[in-house]
């Protein structure tokens, strides 16, 4: 089952709060675009695009779209001051030189040891892999934001992916609308609930083994 537009930006504003002054971020396509909406100026934060762009800023209002002006996933965004352009080789040359601080992800499935499968659902025709695997293996931290659960209800966290493997070991944080998970090197933690799920319908809808912090929180916004 998808997630509402109002869940959606919840995951992505908790996200927001990993970033910190000065970062260069990149976002994937899907809810991370939306963390572009939470991060303020004074941050001095650049977020960087696949296709050409350090500087991206929040989503333009309805009618100040520039058609020439997009982000990889092909929708329309800002810039901030200070922002450039280039082609896709600099780009992902940013990317493997291991220039970004963070990278924020979708997923379909993580695994407790922080696999990613995010690329393709066997018997599924997808246009490519896109930079999924640079971002996931030289980003300083990769944070994926995703659905709890799939489609049918089952687990998106699971012991091992079913899926092909994006990265292994790649995720250091993830975050549904049910929970936000720390990935340590040698067990997955719950450290955060989003309120109004309970530590039982976690516990419920979590394949993957994971142990809770003792500084467990609630996020009640």
């Amino acid at each position: 089952m998808g997630l509402g537009a109002e869940t959606r930006r919840r995951i992505a504003k908790r996200a927001a709060q990993e970033i910190t002054h000065g970062m260069i971020v990149n976002l994937g396509i899907g809810i991370p675009t939306l963390v572009a909406d939470y991060l303020k100026p004074e941050l001095g934060v650049m977020l960087h695009t696949e296709n050409g762009i350090l500087g991206m800023g929040p989503s333009p209002e309805d009618g100040e779209e520039d058609g020439h002006l997009s982000n990889a996933g092909g929708y329309p965004v800002t810039l901030v001051s200070g922002a450039s352009y280039f082609d896709s080789a600099t780009a992902f040359g940013i990317i493997r030189k291991g220039y970004l601080d963070m990278t924020i992800l979708g997923a379909l499935e993580v695994s407790e040891q922080g696999d990613i499968a995010n690329w393709i659902v066997p018997g599924k025709r997808v246009p490519g892999m896109g930079g999924a695997i640079d971002l996931a293996q030289k980003a300083k931290k990769v944070i994926v934001l995703m659905n709890h659960t799939n489609k049918d209800g089952g687990s998106k966290i699971v012991h091992r992916c079913n899926l092909p493997l994006t990265v292994q070991k790649g995720a250091h944080m993830i975050i549904t609308e049910m929970a936000v998970f720390q990935v340590n090197d040698d067990h997955l933690e719950l450290i955060e609930i989003m309120h109004p799920y309970t530590l039982e319908q976690i516990e419920k809808a979590t394949e993957a083994t994971f142990q809770v912090s003792p500084t467990l929180t609630t996020i009640q916004s």
